[in-house]
């Protein structure tokens, strides 16, 4: 049995394909125009699931990267003021040693008393240290100056820093301590070579003028000195482990950023040239229907 093809349907098949064309050419236009394949979830739901998890996961990293950078700003000002403060222990040794040989007039001994009294006020400007607004020896009462004196505390040796960890989320269920307390740079109320203690007890015994006193000073002297440089060395030790957690979120950044780029960025040069063809198949299409639904009655009568 034949089937009679009536002009409407001639008509109305012409027109889906000349649709379908068209269709085919806005996608691959949209897509050469934005530089993605995927512009909307019906693109490639599949897809979209992938560059989802993408994106949430450059967000996290992004996030983490950023926690490392100040915690190494943090790292780097630590370690910064640590030199420092070894610089001033190393001045105090030779200003000791020269106050206990014997040799020193009183007058002499009271220009180093001097010295050491402005070797302190030093120490104490880096025991208040800030970065960003945060004070770095003062564990987690980073809002408060650690070494300041009240009408209940009159001697900076009778001050103890909060010792509590400042952490930093640096990976996934991973947090990093970059502080270091005050008590244990610089020592706590309990301590017999707490910095400050020692200071002023070299101090009294250089206003007085007992060598004895000033020499026996030197031990304790060296005993914090030891400290501090530990405590640099264990500064130095977690900014290495933050540079290499650096170096890895970078690689990470990069591989995600790829990933992502080959679920979502459309090859343009590939797109182009389908774009190109699409768009003369479409214009071929309409010409020849164009010459197809041109009948007339006379057509017909024919």
């Amino acid at each position: 049995m034949s089937i009679r093809v009536t002009s409407g349907m001639m008509n109305s098949q012409l027109l889906n394909n000349l649709n379908r064309n068209n269709y085919n050419m806005s996608k691959l236009q949209e897509q050469a125009s934005t530089g993605r394949k995927i512009n909307n979830p019906s693109d490639d739901p599949v897809g979209v699931t992938y560059a989802l998890r993408y994106r949430s996961d450059l967000a996290s990293n992004e996030q983490y990267q950023t926690s490392v950078d100040s915690a190494i700003g943090w790292l780097d000002t630590t370690d910064t003021i640590m030199s420092q403060a070894g610089d001033v222990m190393k001045r105090v040794k030779e200003l000791t040693v020269q106050g206990a040989s014997g040799t020193v007039p009183q007058s002499g001994l009271d220009a180093i008393n001097q010295e050491i009294k402005e070797l302190k006020g030093y120490l104490v400007d880096i025991g208040n240290t800030q970065i960003r607004g945060k004070y770095i020896f003062n564990g987690q009462k980073y809002d408060q100056a650690p070494y300041q004196l009240s009408d209940t505390v009159t001697s900076y040796d009778k001050i103890n820093a909060d010792t509590a960890a400042v952490e930093y989320s640096i990976g996934d269920g991973v947090n990093f301590r970059m502080n270091t307390s005050g008590s244990d740079f610089f020592g706590t109320s309990e301590d017999t070579d707490n910095v400050f203690k020692v200071l002023d007890d070299l101090s009294a015994a250089l206003a007085s003028g007992d060598t004895a006193s000033v020499s026996a000073q030197l031990t304790n002297i060296e005993s914090r000195t030891t400290k501090m440089l530990s405590s640099q060395t264990e500064v130095g030790a977690r900014t290495n482990r933050a540079e290499l957690v650096q170096s890895r979120l970078t690689d990470n950044n990069l591989n995600l950023t790829t990933l992502q780029s080959k679920v979502e960025d459309a090859d343009i040069a590939s797109v182009l040239i389908q774009a190109t063809s699409a768009q003369t198949i479409y214009e071929a299409a309409l010409k020849s229907s164009a010459s197809m639904m041109s009948t007339s009655l006379m057509d017909y009568m024919r």
